[in-house]
Formats: C-alpha cells, sequence, structure tokens
C-alpha cells in the first residue's frame, strides 16, 4: 500500500497517475481534502485503493501499519502568500514530523516534498549538500518557504545526530513546476496556467517590472521543470530503496519570464503582447528574481535522464492539456 498526501494536489495527482498508468491502483491510499472546487477532476480518471481525509489518517496508521510499504508526503499548504503561520505550522511541519516518526517506529520508506522557497532570495546560492548549521545560513522570505525549510533542517539534524530515520528518506527540492492539474491552484499555479486563458481571450500577457538594477523587465529568471520530469526522479528514488538525502529538483537552467511568455505565443501562432506592470508591494519584498537548481548531488547519486526544456514542455502542456477539451491527466 502507498500512501500519497497531497495526493489530489498538483504533484500528487501526477505521481497517481503514475503508479496508475504501472499497474499500483489497487495498492494507492490518497490523503487530501477535496473542497468544493474542481480538484477532485484531478483524481476523476483513477481507480485507487482508498481516499481519506487528513482528520482520518491517524486512525488509518494505526489500522494499516503493517499493510503500508511506502509513503509520499507531498500535501503542504503550498502558498506563497499564506500568512496564518499557526496553519502553515500544523500542516507543512507537525504533520511531516508525525510521519516521518511513524515510518522511522515502522520502517517504512519516506519520501516528501520540500521547495526551493528554502532558499530564500538565492543570494546564498541553491546547493542542496548542506549540513543542518550551514542551513541556518538560508533565509526563507515567507512562512511556506521557512515551514519547509524547518523540517529540511529538523531533518538532516535528526541524521546528523544518529536519530531514529525511516529505511529510506527523500526530501525533494521542488524548483518552479508546471504542468496538468494545476488549474485549482489559482494565482499560485504556474505562469503558463495563468496566461494561457487571457492569451486565447486576446488580452495582453502581463509580467512584473523588475525592480532591481541591471535586470530588465520580463528578465526575471526561474528555474521551471515539466511535472513528468519531477515524477521521472520521484519514481527512480521509488525504484533505489538504498539512496537517502535531500535533493534539488529542477532543470538545472534558469529561464526568463519573457521566454517563457514568448513560447506560449509561437505554440498559438499569435503575435506576441506583453504589458509590464508593478509588482504588488505585498509580494515585491518577498519576490526571487533567479532560482536555479544545482543538480550535482542528484546526478552524483544515479539519476541520469535528461530533463525537459523549457520549449518542449510548453508544447506538451499546451497541445496535450491546456488547448484540449480535457486538460486534466
Amino acid at each position: 500500500m502507498y500512501l500519497i498526501t497531497g495526493g489530489a494536489g498538483f504533484i500528487g495527482s501526477n505521481l497517481v497517475a503514475a503508479l496508475c498508468d504501472r499497474g499500483h491502483s489497487s495498492k494507492i491510499v490518497i490523503v487530501d481534502r477535496l473542497g468544493i472546487d474542481h480538484k477532485w477532476k484531478n483524481i476523476a480518471k483513477h481507480l485507487v485503493y482508498e481516499i481519506i481525509t487528513p482528520a482520518q489518517l491517524n486512525p488509518f496508521l494505526a489500522d494499516h501499519e503493517k499493510e503500508v510499504e511506502m509513503v509520499f508526503h507531498l500535501g503542504a499548504i503550498s502558498s506563497t502568500t499564506e500568512i496564518d503561520v499557526d496553519l502553515v505550522l500544523e500542516n507543512n511541519l507537525q504533520l511531516s514530523i508525525l510521519l516521518w516518526r511513524w515510518c522511522a517506529n515502522n520502517n517504512i520508506p519516506f519520501l516528501f516534498a520540500s521547495s526551493a522557497a528554502t532558499y530564500g532570495n538565492g543570494d546564498k546560492g541553491f546547493d542542496d549538500n548542506l549540513t543542518s548549521d550551514q542551513m541556518a545560513g538560508l533565509m526563507p522570505l515567507n512562512p511556506y518557504g521557512w515551514s519547509k525549510h524547518f523540517f529540511d533542517r529538523w531533518v538532516t539534524s535528526t541524521v546528523e545526530r544518529g536519530g531514529q530515520v525511516p529505511p529510506q528518506w527523500v526530501g525533494l527540492k521542488f524548483f518552479n513546476v508546471y504542468g496538468p492539474n494545476e488549474g485549482h491552484k489559482g494565482t499560485q499555479s504556474s505562469l503558463i496556467a495563468q496566461l494561457f486563458p487571457r492569451i486565447l481571450s486576446g488580452a495582453p500577457s502581463t509580467l512584473f517590472k523588475s525592480h532591481k538594477t541591471g535586470i530588465l523587465d520580463g528578465e526575471q529568471k526561474r528555474d521551471f521543470i515539466w511535472v513528468d520530469d519531477c515524477i521521472e526522479v520521484i519514481l527512480w528514488f521509488f525504484s533505489n530503496k538504498n539512496i537517502s538525502g535531500i535533493f534539488n529538483v529542477g532543470t538545472g537552467e534558469a529561464r526568463t519570464f519573457r521566454d517563457l511568455t514568448l513560447n506560449i505565443y509561437t505554440n498559438l501562432s499569435l503575435e506576441p503582447n506583453i504589458e509590464f506592470i508593478d509588482t504588488p508591494p505585498n509580494i515585491e519584498k518577498h519576490y526571487q528574481y533567479f532560482t536555479q537548481a544545482s543538480l550535482v548531488k542528484l546526478r552524483a547519486a544515479g539519476f541520469s535522464k535528461s530533463f525537459t526544456s523549457l520549449e518542449q514542455g510548453i508544447k506538451k502542456y499546451i497541445t496535450n492539456f491546456l488547448n484540449t477539451n480535457d486538460p486534466y491527466r
């Protein structure tokens, strides 16, 4: 049995689809809140063993401790603008620690989602091979990033002092992921998902102006990664239970928001129409101008597959999902 928290979310639902495609549907248990929007459509095509809410998790673990083979902990409050820190801690830190300890006590592999938001503004680099003390130098820019960073440090410190650990433990620092099943994220979805309907409606694309000397409007850079590549990394660790650690998951190449936007227009055979707007004050002070994953540690661990280029990824996303009557996987 494979427990997937956040299994109806963006990355989680893509993992569910991939595992179902590999014949594991009867083993999948999704832990998530579906709410009242269209999030349920992310998993509507897949028959899994069970779907439970987070409130049902503890009794479920107690009843099935001998059946769970692996925990994929992908659920979290992922909004970078969430200001209720107690809520963020409850969902992103306390649940993570509970699941870590449960997996350690029951000898069950544990894979969890971290984030590039742990690196803050990036001035300390994007090295994923840090000690707990070295991690202390990183300064995330929002409660979400801090909660993920706290757990990364907690895990690293636990390992360093010889604490109890799961037989395999893997933390994945996802960079800017895009792809199908992210529509429920609203303003937290990728820029591709947000711009696509605007462009089709004839409205101009809006990008943030640069407020940094030497960086032109639209030239802010991110490491954009196609969601299928993230799933490939997850499944590789799933197949290599002897490898543990915290790893970056990005392409290793930063691209500009302008590059991304122009590629959308190219795929729709439309002339670019881009307007630059001021960054909202509540975002400006937390805004990352550059992210780029270091892949040295992941490659050294043995993951050798190449990553999808931004051009290829946008084409797949638009052709196979966004520009169809069925954008869900």
